[in-house]
């Protein structure tokens, strides 16, 4: 796993933006088809084809009609702090996590296992806690159901069509500006809820 640190400078504050990169290549059963990633997704359409073609589960406020789309991988640890960083915002935002398979093996079958679970933001937490404990994540079969593994390709495609090359990606409605807005890597709570034109959390 390669980590990719990237600096970007904030109005209020100095936080780091720090993300995955997928230039782990034992994950190939997820990654995209050619024909597909030559189509690139205009960040005008982003959020209009996430919502029909990515799969995921929604945490935070289930009834809002805008929604931010987070592109994670499983075994990336800056997408389970993103994870911890958004929890203060579930009152007035709703996420939906779209779970991609780009770091290593264990990434599709531990996306599969949180999708499929009878409660997917239960099952996020407890494997994000557990990969920030250093201890893998969820235990998860690698026999995945065709229809499961096929969402998290897909997923996966949509990532790259974004033109994504690191994981926690964000696709969002700024809500004050009403601007589509995207951006690569996690950051804290009150960076995210800037990013995401909520003021303070």
């Amino acid at each position: 796993m390669k980590l990719r640190h990237a600096a970007l400078p904030l109005l209020a504050s100095l936080a780091l933006l720090s993300a995955c990169s997928k230039e782990d290549a034992s994950a190939p059963a997820a990654s995209a088809s050619p024909a597909s990633a030559t189509t690139p997704i205009a960040a005008s359409q982003a959020l209009d084809v996430l919502a029909a073609q990515g799969k995921g589960f929604a945490a935070g406020k289930i009834l809002s009609a805008n929604a931010v789309y987070v592109l994670f991988d499983p075994q990336c640890p800056h997408c389970a702090r993103l994870w911890e960083a958004s929890m203060p915002l579930h009152g007035s935002v709703k996420f939906v996590w779209l779970p991609v398979a780009i770091m290593n093996a264990k990434s599709a079958p531990q996306g599969a296992a949180i999708m499929t679970s009878t409660n997917p933001v239960q099952a996020m937490a407890a494997h994000e806690t557990s990969l920030l404990a250093g201890n893998g994540g969820t235990a998860a079969s690698a026999d995945i159901a065709p229809d499961v593994l096929a969402a998290i390709k897909t997923n996966t495609d949509l990532l790259e069509r974004l033109g994504a090359t690191s994981v926690p990606y964000i696709v969002a409605r700024h809500q004050r500006s009403n601007e589509v807005v995207m951006q690569a890597g996690a950051n804290d709570t009150q960076a995210l809820a800037n990013f995401l034109g909520l003021g303070q959390p």
